[in-house]
């Protein structure tokens, strides 16, 4: 397994996937990382739904670009290796054809709900990577989940009342090529001594 430094240093965020399935024992492995984040005053409040099945990851992704307005992003740009919504209005699904993905709830009236989800989903994130699977962190949970047919998959799922879908964590292999490594902006840290 990669150390955390070489993780956190080579992972990318990609938006295009083979349609090999991950094992559910990586995806076991990757959400108990998500239940081990940092969370604000030990609540333990996440609740993690692991999705393992392509098909309805193609239905969920179709839900969380239907309401998504690019005007409000114009002129930003994300990649020309791995393209997103943003760059290419082709694509009909947030979830680029990731064969897995798991979606993070919190509660919704909790402060520290969007930080606690996040740092799940890092976690999640350096976990796939050690373990040699691509992943992206999603937002828009909220809105995948605003209509009748979102609302049907959280009762089958038996979320409680006051939890809301705060991020995604796509898994799956790369197609193609890993992107070039990033460099990082200069001035971005300061040591006070």
């Amino acid at each position: 397994m990669m150390d955390v430094m070489t993780a956190i240093r080579t992972r990318h965020s990609i938006r295009k996937y083979q349609t090999k399935q991950i094992s559910r024992a990586d995806l076991e492995t990757i959400i108990e990382a998500g239940l081990r984040a940092p969370n604000a005053g030990g609540r333990q409040g996440s609740i993690i739904v692991g999705v393992h099945n392509a098909e309805l990851t193609e239905k969920l992704g179709r839900l969380n670009v239907a309401k998504f307005d690019r005007s409000a992003l114009l002129g930003s740009y994300v990649s020309d290796e791995q393209p997103s919504i943003i760059d290419d209005p082709a694509i009909k699904s947030g979830f680029y054809g990731a064969p897995s993905v798991c979606v993070i709830f919190e509660p919704e009236d909790f402060l520290y709900s969007v930080p606690d989800a996040f740092c799940c989903a890092e976690n999640m994130t350096l976990a796939a990577k050690s373990l040699g699977i691509s992943s992206c962190i999603i937002a828009r949970g909220e809105e995948t989940f605003d209509n009748t047919e979102g609302r049907k998959f959280l009762a089958d799922w038996g979320i409680p009342e006051g939890y809301i879908a705060r991020c995604f964590v796509l898994l799956g292999y790369i197609d193609g090529e890993e992107p070039s490594p990033k460099t990082l902006h200069e001035g971005r840290s300061k040591i006070i001594a």
